[in-house]
């Protein structure tokens, strides 16, 4: 009788600590009395008869992420891998549906994933299928909130967060992508080429201009300075042909003398005679009197022209 005392203590608190137990926060008790559901105790401490009540299960009511990994084909025939990321929770108040009526929730969203991820890339060619992630992840998130919520689950979000063709894909986008860059480098160098050769040819133009314009006003020039020395050596009785002569003696000396300051010209000299210029200023007479005399007679004044006279004139 001594002992059954204690013992009965000890059962006794024995079965006031197994009546009570806590769920944590965000956290979801089920509680089965002989084998069939009796209720829900969501977090804090809570009262259960001993032996007759069972926790079955604990729920985890924060929001979890299950990845999926799906090989699909685009409509170009390009073989895929996607990576849907589906973010879901337990409905506080169907906690008892999501326990009971799926044995394996996270097979059953995978499976509606590969569905629908199945059905919509293939519509797409592989450069849409990058532009338009985000309608597929729209249309897995539709597809799964109608089917989940009636099982006690809440889909949050779903991402595509990663899409990867086969290795010779990527290789041949890249070489399109470079290929295609080098065409448009290619067109700036040759549009920078042609600006260059249009920006010389125009500075070309402009100096054969100027160069022109400097010769002829050098050559106005010397023809005022001949004009001038003429005139100057008539007031000294020196006639136009004498003057004509000496000047054109003078010129030859000066081109003489400026081929021989040089150390990098040739000089041809061609047989000469103290009266080389006088022949050569005869010579020029001659053919200033001829066209001269040409002109005359495109007018009907002919007077023909004769050496004689211009020696007897000399």
């Amino acid at each position: 009788m001594t002992f059954l005392i204690p013992l009965i203590v000890f059962l006794g608190v024995l079965f006031l600590f197994a009546s009570f137990f806590v769920v944590k926060q965000e956290t979801a008790a089920i509680i089965e009395r002989f084998g069939k559901f009796q209720g829900v105790k969501h977090s804090g401490l809570h009262l259960k008869l001993p032996v007759i009540d069972q926790i079955a299960k604990r729920l985890n009511l924060r929001i979890q992420q299950l990845d999926v990994m799906i090989d699909t084909k685009t409509l170009d025939n390009v073989f895929i891998k996607m990576k849907i990321s589906v973010q879901y929770q337990v409905i506080r108040s169907q906690v008892g549906d999501a326990y009971y009526r799926l044995e394996n929730p996270e097979n059953q969203i995978t499976s509606f994933v590969f569905d629908v991820v199945r059905a919509e890339v293939p519509k797409l060619k592989l450069d849409d299928v990058f532009v338009r992630k985000d309608d597929i992840a729209v249309a897995v998130k539709g597809e799964l909130q109608d089917a989940m919520n009636s099982y006690g689950y809440d889909i949050i979000k779903a991402l595509v967060t990663d899409i990867d063709p086969d290795e010779q894909v990527k290789h041949a986008m890249n070489r399109i992508n470079a290929a295609e860059r080098e065409k448009t480098a290619a067109e700036y160098e040759s549009e920078a080429q042609r600006i260059r050769i249009v920006a010389v040819a125009k500075a070309e133009a402009e100096s054969k201009k100027l160069q022109g314009q400097g010769i002829a006003d050098q050559r106005r020039e010397i023809a005022k300075g001949l004009e001038e020395s003429v005139r100057m050596l008539s007031n000294v009785e020196i006639n136009s042909i004498e003057a004509s002569s000496l000047i054109v003696v003078t010129q030859h000396y000066d081109t003489l003398q400026a081929i021989g300051a040089s150390n990098r010209s040739n000089l041809v000299l061609l047989p000469n005679s103290p009266t080389a210029a006088s022949s050569m200023l005869n010579d020029l007479v001659v053919a200033m009197t001829t066209a001269n005399t040409v002109n005359e007679t495109t007018q009907g004044k002919y007077i023909p022209p004769t050496k004689d006279k211009y020696n007897q004139e000399k």
